[in-house]
């Protein structure tokens, strides 16, 4: 079992959910329960599932994880660009998150490829 806390994967991601936190915080109160909630639960998805492939028995477990990780970063920049698209966020906080999510996948692709190999 590996301690997530040890990952650089996980504190990119842990960084990113407070980015996307304080985002939304000033998101229309209507979008409490839709796309701000959405886009809450894809960020903290990206830290979850690092840290679940992390408690799995084998390497083969704990990758595809870290492609479901992957995944919920391209969920949660996809719902950055519908965000900006409604002008929930401007364009300099969009380009910020975009920024924050790729710097994640580096880091989650990189770690993939250490478990695999």
């Amino acid at each position: 079992m590996r301690d997530f806390r040890r990952l650089r994967a996980w504190h990119a991601a842990q960084d990113l959910i407070e980015a996307v936190y304080a985002a939304t915080a000033d998101f229309p109160s209507n979008e409490r329960f839709g796309l701000t909630q959405q886009l809450r639960r894809a960020a903290v998805s990206i830290a979850s599932n690092i840290a679940e492939g992390c408690g799995r028995e084998t390497d083969t477990e704990f990758a595809r994880f870290l492609s479901i990780a992957t995944g919920s970063a391209s969920e949660c920049e996809s719902q950055i660009e519908t965000a900006a698209r409604l002008g929930f966020i401007d364009e300099r906080a969009q380009l910020t998150l975009v920024d924050t999510i790729e710097h994640v996948r580096r880091r989650i692709h990189n770690l993939r490829l250490a478990v695999l190999s």
